[in-house]
């Protein structure tokens, strides 16, 4: 099919020839997400993964009884969980345990002041009304409807399909999105309905999920304070992993082959159709269909051995120093997660995105696992997930040299917004530097993937299909980032596949 082929509206493309075998390259969240829809579906799936472990970014470390998410920490939309194990006739409740995190975050401020972020409209309005005052509640309330109104728009015609073309977008929900201002920039349409900037700081910093500063996003990437404001934040028991660890065990119940410690070296390609998947050992696994869960432009450059011109343009999102720490230390005053604002706000995203250099006055995301699931540590013993927002690889910055310098510098920082003494009660303790994230696999070390910019979005961001019979899913191309996204990627990636199942109706829609 011709490039030009994807602008025409019509139904979505589909595979191909037959599809009763299928590969899927990867285990991460999308590529169990695809899997189990398509064993729902009657495929023969065997999924091939380089780690020991499901997950993907999703992983998890152990060291000396401490437990490690390395991935997302950040667990919302349950719902799209609960979809996948349905399409295998399974109850979501029976694989994975979910508690609701309250408060969803606690957001600290230079000025010493403290909001809890609830889920509950009324509790969120009662908690605002009195760190900042009556009008602001007012106005959160307002701002709340808006990002409802958003969400409902979204979700059924732009997040949750395959779309081809442009053209594909054109529909009523279009013109009720334009009308509620869902293309304006985020900042600005946040300020129309919260004065403060604390409330404006804490439901618009998502917009780093999406890649931009909430002054370049666009007012619909507010539909991601919908999903964790609104619609709630969630722990499983056993940690952000046991979400992986449960969905490739239902998916193997229901005969989907996993072949662990096994890399995927070449996607075999015969004219426009791929044949299977060559490994690192030499081995050959054959398939009517190939699935790339592997981040999109390194799935394209490494198996597929191309670099087209919708992914050699692509900029990608800022990047993150990540500190693991297994601790002594136990701080009465944070919550599950924690966000720690600077005093600077705009200034910063423009070091950080503009410049390409490190923040000098840094926000700081601390997720404290163990104050949800004690199990997750030693006895008395914490674990302590510490993200800081970093320039990606493009930036002029060597992390082989900078790497003990920063370890210093996220310290000090941590220690002078109130985490005493955290330097000396660190007892194990993992880093994860662009490079590193470069190093697993993730284009310009950025685990963000492309950022979320208008021409990078939906039909402009990097389509799921290749050629007759070669599917991507992930983060880097429909729809996007986080959790939700990639979670519906799959179910996106499957329906190429299988064709849309025009009955089905997502428990996010219901």
């Amino acid at each position: 099919m011709s490039n030009f082929s994807r602008w025409i509206p019509g139904s979505p493309r589909t595979v191909t020839g037959k599809t009763d075998d299928v590969v899927i390259v990867g285990a991460g969240l999308a590529g169990l997400s695809a899997a189990m829809r398509l064993a729902g579906a009657g495929r023969n799936v065997t999924v091939i993964e380089r780690e020991s472990i499901p997950g993907g970014r999703a992983g998890r470390i152990s060291d000396r009884g401490f437990e490690f998410d390395t991935g997302p920490t950040v667990l919302t939309m349950p719902d799209l969980i609960a979809d996948a194990f349905d399409c295998l006739g399974e109850n979501m409740n029976d694989w994975l345990t979910l508690e609701p995190v309250a408060p969803l975050y606690r957001a600290f401020y230079q000025d010493g002041s403290v909001l809890d972020v609830h889920s509950d409209t009324a509790a969120m309005a009662a908690e605002i009304e009195k760190v900042i005052g009556a009008s602001e509640a007012d106005g959160y309330l307002k701002y709340v409807d808006f990002v409802t109104d958003l969400y409902k728009y979204e979700m059924k015609n732009f997040i949750d399909r395959n779309i081809d073309s442009p053209l594909d977008l054109l529909s009523m929900d279009l013109v009720r999105l334009i009308k509620l201002g869902g293309f304006r920039k985020l900042a600005p349409k946040v300020g129309q309905y919260l004065k403060d900037d604390r409330t404006q700081r804490v439901f618009s910093f998502q917009s780093m999920y999406a890649g931009l500063s909430p002054y370049d996003a666009l007012a619909i990437y507010a539909v991601i304070a919908y999903m964790d404001s609104v619609a709630g934040v969630f722990a499983p028991k056993g940690g952000m992993h046991a979400l992986p660890v449960a969905m490739a065990k239902a998916a193997a119940k229901h005969g989907v082959t996993f072949k662990y410690d096994t890399e995927v070296t070449k996607v075999r390609m015969n004219g426009n159709r791929a044949s299977g998947v060559e490994t690192s050992t030499g081995e050959f696994f054959a398939a009517d269909v190939v699935v790339l869960n592997p981040d999109l432009p390194v799935a394209y450059r490494d198996l597929l051995g191309k670099e087209p011109w919708s992914v050699k343009r692509l900029k990608y999102s800022p990047s993150c120093y990540l500190l693991l720490a297994g601790s002594s230390a136990k701080y009465d005053h944070i919550a599950h997660h924690n966000i720690h604002f600077g005093h600077s706000w705009a200034g910063v995203f423009e070091e950080l995105i503009d410049k390409k250099q490190l923040m000098s006055d840094p926000s700081v995301l601390v997720t404290n696992p163990t104050y949800s699931d004690p199990g997750l540590a030693p006895d008395g013993k914490q674990v302590y997930y510490v993200l800081f927002p970093t320039p990606n690889l493009d930036a002029d910055i060597d992390w082989n040299k900078q790497a003990p310098a920063y370890r210093d510098h996220a310290i000090e920082t941590l220690q002078a917004r109130g985490y005493t003494g955290f330097g000396d009660a660190i007892e194990v303790e993992h880093i994860t530097t662009p490079q590193d994230w470069s190093d697993r696999g993730m284009e310009r070390g950025a685990p963000f993937a492309a950022a979320h910019s208008f021409l990078q979005t939906g039909p402009f961001r990097p389509g799921n299909m290749f050629g007759e019979n070669v599917v991507f899913t992930g983060s880097g191309t429909q729809p996007g980032v986080g959790v939700p996204m990639v979670l519906v990627s799959g179910r996106l990636a499957a329906e190429r596949i299988t064709g849309p199942d025009k009955t089905y109706v997502s428990r996010a829609r219901r």
